[in-house]
């Protein structure tokens, strides 16, 4: 099956899932899942990253997760990265934690924060908050 591909002049608002690869080029401010993705040097992606495998040479803001991560030494991610294997190329900007996993995927799903009510720490789960 041939990639999914978002080109430069594309920009999408929302997230984005995928059965199978995709190839961004272009702009995404939302959240990606995907089983494959190659996140090109022109692309901005403002949102989280989920997939198997993870190629980064573009600019990320936002948390990658990812069985197998490669940072190239275009890319800018600021954000955290979980992951099974994580490659990092000389020249690569990352501003972030890593943090290595045994299932980076599952842990995407059991991490996820209720929308609104009550939290498990008693705080309101609505809002905007970040925890440095």
């Amino acid at each position: 099956m041939a990639p999914s591909i978002i080109g430069e002049d594309l920009a999408i608002e929302g997230n984005v899932v995928s059965k199978g690869e995709i190839q961004i080029d272009g702009q995404i401010k939302g959240d990606i899942r995907c089983t494959s993705i190659v996140i090109g040097n022109t692309a901005l992606i403002e949102g989280g990253v989920v997939a198997e495998d993870v190629i980064v040479r573009g600019r990320v803001v936002g948390s990658i997760r990812g069985h197998r991560v490669t940072l190239q030494s275009s890319c800018q991610v600021e954000g955290d990265i979980f992951h099974q294997s994580l490659a990092i190329e000389q020249g690569a900007y990352f501003e972030g934690k890593s943090r290595r996993s045994d299932d980076p995927l599952t842990d995407a799903k059991s991490n996820a924060k209720p929308k609104s009510g009550l939290d498990t720490s008693g705080n309101s789960g609505s809002g905007n908050a970040r925890e440095d």
